[in-house]
């Protein structure tokens, strides 16, 4: 993947702005959240839901750090799952980034609101006590 730096869409900036101040994450932290959250999702983004540019850009190693392996193998998996071609990795990469920050920003309201993202048998901490 020769994604160098994410451009977000000018409403998944918006709300990347938003949760930040809701939250103190930062951008990249909350885009990561957002781009599990739409691999998640059975639907296939349409890349072109996510043209033009706002002002959030983050530059790759900022955007995933230490774990870029893990995030090029997770859309790669998924674009195999999408019977797409490997030229569209870059392009589906971006989509998922972008439609993330959009349904993570239906869920967070709050910090607190993470945990609405987790599955519901870990909410209440036993799960994670248990491990």
């Amino acid at each position: 993947m020769q994604l160098s730096e994410m451009h977000f869409s000018e409403e998944a900036s918006r709300k990347l702005s938003q949760m930040k101040g809701r939250t103190g994450l930062t951008p990249n932290i909350l885009a990561r959240i957002g781009f599990c959250l739409s691999l998640e999702n059975p639907g296939l983004p349409d890349p072109s839901d996510y043209d033009g540019t706002g002002y959030v850009n983050i530059k790759r190693h900022v955007l995933t750090g230490y774990y870029d392996p893990l995030f090029v193998a997770l859309i790669k998996e998924r674009c195999h799952q999408d019977n797409l071609p490997e030229t569209e990795i870059g392009t589906q990469f971006k989509a998922h980034m972008n439609r993330g920050v959009l349904l993570l920003h239906k869920k967070l309201k709050s910090l607190d609101g993470l945990l609405l993202t987790l599955p519901p048998e870990m909410r209440n901490g036993k799960a994670l006590a248990d491990e």
